[in-house]
């Protein structure tokens, strides 16, 4: 089962300069094909901090990664760097595919600052832009490196998704109910869970919870939700399925 990391770099979005749209985009691509997201990040333009960052989620042996921002070519344009050293182990160099692709795009106009657009790590590959034809990269079909600009990075991050996580095979079943009480009284039912069940609760401020269940194990899950519903009955709690 992959575990999907979103990394969103840039300090504009974190002093307010701008409003971050790609982790709902990235988020609802995934729920869509029945996939959820581990781990999201908001991060500053910091070198050490991105290669942490990009190391920590190397870590896990089944990550896929989303990183929008840091791979054009002024000063604080990182992430193509970081990711070379994170991920390939080696230094950038000119792609050749992406290289005939911006000779189209700007003919005798392709000067070194374009050409530094184009500086990948080793044994990338494209993640194609209609935008600007830009392209962006990948590596190892599961970390994929996209530009800050949203209009650029969702038809790059809908390719990716298509071709290499087009539907979820792993069935999540879920079950919730609405319960008139506060969560103090819910919390040793929740403590007699297995691990295999997942547990959201959401209460409210009026003392009402929204209780729900999930497991990709169909008929665990339906036994202790049945569990739920007796014990919630059994000390007159009203409650209602959704």
């Amino acid at each position: 089962m992959p575990n999907f990391y979103s990394v969103i770099i840039g300090t504009e979005l974190l002093n307010g300069r701008r409003v971050d749209s790609h982790f709902e985009f990235l988020n609802a691509e995934l729920i869509k094909r029945g996939f959820e997201q581990r781990a999201s990040f908001v991060i500053s333009d910091e070198p050490d901090f991105i290669e942490d960052l990009f190391n920590f989620i190397k870590r896990d042996r089944d990550s896929v990664l989303f990183s929008f921002g840091g791979i054009g070519s002024t000063p604080d344009d990182y992430t193509r760097a970081i990711a070379s050293k994170v991920f390939s182990n080696s230094k950038l160099q000119i792609h050749k595919e992406a290289l005939t692709l911006l000779e189209d795009k700007f003919k005798s106009n392709l000067n070194q600052n374009r050409l530094e657009l184009i500086n990948f790590p080793e044994n990338s590959k494209l993640l194609l832009n209609p935008v600007n034809q830009i392209p962006g990269f990948y590596l190892e079909d599961r970390f994929f490196f996209t530009p800050g600009f949203p209009e650029m990075a969702r038809e790059m991050v809908k390719f990716a998704l298509d071709k290499f996580f087009p539907k979820n095979e792993v069935v999540k079943y879920r079950l919730s109910v609405k319960v008139d009480t506060s969560e103090g009284e819910l919390i040793e039912f929740m403590k007699s869970l297995p691990d295999e069940i997942e547990l959201s609760s959401l209460p409210t401020m009026d003392k009402k919870v929204d209780l729900s269940l999930a497991s990709i194990n169909k008929n665990k899950l339906q036994f202790h939700f049945d569990n739920l519903l007796r014990e919630l009955s059994n000390l007159n709690i009203n409650f209602k399925r959704y």
